[in-house]
């Protein structure tokens, strides 16, 4: 897996704990090591876990390695990003995109408004 550096990784035996229990919305980012955009997505994620640490926990959950997980939310692309607040999903996103695309697409998640 493409490891984001200050990126928690999530697997399929801790996922309901980390993510859907969370205290705060969590960015779960679908990847793998074959994933060429997911390279250029991980020092965005590492940015984004760094400063926006107090209101959003940014994970990491590698496809190849968790089949249940990836099958339960359906993700067929990567990277797919998922935003889960609250034990739900909110938010879901398919591809790499600039850190200022990506806060913008999750403003409304961070600032804790509803989407």
């Amino acid at each position: 897996m493409i490891h984001a550096a200050g990126v928690d990784e999530v697997t399929d035996a801790d996922f309901d704990d980390e993510v859907l229990r969370a205290d705060r919305p969590v960015l779960v980012e679908f990847t793998a090591d074959w994933c060429g955009p997911c390279r250029q997505l991980a020092p965005v994620l590492s940015a984004l876990a760094s400063e926006e640490a107090d209101r959003l926990k940014v994970v990491q959950l590698d496809v190849d390695t968790n089949p249940e997980i990836t099958t339960r939310y359906a993700v067929l692309s990567m990277p797919t990003l998922m935003v889960s607040r609250e034990g739900e999903p909110v938010k879901s996103m398919v591809g790499a995109r600039p850190k200022r695309r990506l806060l913008q697409e999750l403003d409304d998640v961070i600032q804790g408004r509803s989407s």
